[in-house]
């Protein structure tokens, strides 16, 4: 699998995370966003694990146990801190602070423990990406700015960005599906507590159900496990920066399935997020011809 078919991975599972607000949109009234949130780590750990087993792939030998717990952890931590944010500063602000910390954060984050100094393009993108994903959200309600609310999205930003960075190393050296089986097993005892915290009544009903499985199998299982494909050889600022198709597919979603409307600065925003995220598979492209360029070369030099 080289670069360019890794960020596409990678892009199709922040598409499918993309549709997690549509989904919640059809849930039981009575569903708390938490509660959705744990349900959905539960449903996703027991589906990869499900299908660890049955294909025989779970292997625990020389495991890393410490990069494991972060990446649990930092799981587990999002889907509480996201869902507060939204619920103290409001959709906006929260979903703005979360999800485009998370890209600059773990540039930081692989920088400072990696030495990996993101590239001139990493940037460019980032920020038409992130400046795209502000213009998409910031104009579709009254924007109340929290401190509280603020530093629990930056929390939420931070904990995506210490997943990719714990898990990054993990895919290349297991299975793909191995690992995110095991990391959202673990997320979801984590988070079992709130299943006796909440309402959970609304699971049994056929709505219950029927989001459950979109969340935790579709928007969570396959979605997680392409991701860690695509992580195996991307890095991983580059892989969060990609995760900001996540806002511009459920903005399209409310659209086209919720009858939602987007203003021209909402629309402005989409181009820059579509440009921001074009120019980052393109660069993937550039450096595989660059890549090959060089073994051709090296290749000449020892023969």
């Amino acid at each position: 699998m080289q670069g360019k078919l890794s960020a596409f991975l990678i892009l199709f599972a922040a598409v499918l995370w993309g549709t997690t607000g549509t989904t919640q949109a059809f849930a039981p009234e009575n569903a708390h966003p938490i509660a959705i949130g744990t349900i959905r780590l539960a449903v996703g750990g027991l589906f990869l694990l499900s299908l660890v087993l049955l294909f025989g792939k779970l292997e625990l030998k020389n495991w890393p146990m410490k990069a494991t717990i972060l990446a649990a952890l930092s799981m587990a931590l999002y889907q509480p801190l996201f869902f507060s944010a939204v619920t103290v500063t409001g959709v906006a602000i929260g979903t703005v602070v979360a999800i485009g910390s998370a890209p600059i954060l773990s540039g930081l984050l692989e920088w400072l423990f990696f030495k990996t100094r993101p590239s001139k393009i990493w940037w460019c993108s980032t920020f038409l990406s992130i400046s795209g994903c502000t213009l998409l959200f910031i104009n579709r309600e009254s924007t109340y700015v929290d401190p509280i609310g603020v530093v629990m999205a930056l929390g939420a930003g931070l904990s995506f960005a210490s997943y990719t960075l714990a898990s990054r190393d993990m895919v290349q050296k297991f299975s793909s599906l191995n690992v995110v089986a095991i990391i959202f097993t673990l997320s979801a005892i984590f988070l079992a507590p709130f299943l006796f915290i909440f309402d959970m009544s609304w699971v049994a009903s056929l709505q219950g159900v029927g989001v459950s499985i979109q969340l935790g199998v579709v928007a969570t299982g396959i979605a997680y496990f392409l991701f860690a494909k695509g992580l195996a050889k991307v890095s991983s600022s580059t892989a969060v920066t990609l995760a900001l198709a996540e806002p511009l597919t459920a903005a399209l979603l409310g659209v086209f399935l919720l009858g939602e409307s987007l203003n021209t600065i909402a629309w402005l925003g989409i181009g820059l997020l579509i440009t921001g995220i074009a120019i980052l598979i393109g660069s993937s492209r550039s450096s595989k011809r660059k890549n090959e360029a060089a073994g051709t070369v090296s290749s000449q030099v020892n023969n």
